[in-house]
């Protein structure tokens, strides 16, 4: 998959962030927690929020919540206790009031796969209503980074 910062037709925004698993993130049969999936994505998402400019404080700078109300996880292979591993997430264009995101949990050094997921965030105004239009902001964000 593309990752550049100069998203055209056919390509894909894109960004990723390392982890290495911690003690306290496997159970007692030393596999990944699997609420600890959601810790990974989060990151992921955070990652992509810093380089295409449309994270957290962004969101609420222009007066909106972005509430997740969706997350899947499909496990592939255990996770231990040392694993290096990389998360890719990949945002998905829609015309909804909505991102989504899709995700892979990959080893770093062999690429293999250990999981994937996808996402779906809403927007809400300031008093916790659903915003049945893309903000204005959010258009705009879309309009430099979403060639079409």
């Amino acid at each position: 998959m593309k990752n550049d910062d100069t998203a055209g037709e056919g390509s894909q925004l894109m960004a990723s962030c390392d982890i290495v698993i911690r003690f306290s993130e496997v159970d007692s049969m030393q596999y990944v927690w699997h609420g600890n999936y959601a810790h990974y994505f989060e990151d992921a998402r955070e990652a992509f929020g810093k380089k295409y400019g449309i994270g957290y404080n962004t969101i609420y700078s222009h007066g909106c919540y972005a509430p997740l109300v969706e997350l899947t996880f499909n496990y592939k292979r255990a996770m231990h206790y040392g694993t290096q591993a990389r998360v890719d997430v990949h945002y998905r264009p829609t015309p909804a009031a909505k991102i989504i995101y899709d995700y892979e949990v990959r080893d770093r050094a062999t690429g293999e796969l250990y999981a994937t997921g996808h996402s779906v965030q809403v927007f809400l105004d300031r008093d916790y209503q659903l915003m049945w239009t893309n903000p204005p902001f959010y258009e705009a964000w879309k309009k430099k980074w979403i060639k079409q």
